[in-house]
């Protein structure tokens, strides 16, 4: 008989990950990335600040 499932590795690995971390990491990571985002914005611009333009 053939295997009826897909051979898709890597779908089955993200699935795997996400149920492992759950919805709470995934707002955890996604906040994160944009607290850095910010971080960086704000600090470039501060940067700049201190060049005495």
């Amino acid at each position: 008989m053939k295997n009826l499932q897909p051979e898709n590795n890597q779908d089955s690995r993200w699935k795997k990950w996400f149920k492992r971390v759950g919805i709470g990491g995934l707002i955890f990571f996604t906040l994160k990335g944009i607290a850095w985002l910010f971080i960086f914005y704000f600090g470039a611009e501060m940067f700049q600040d201190c060049t005495g333009k």
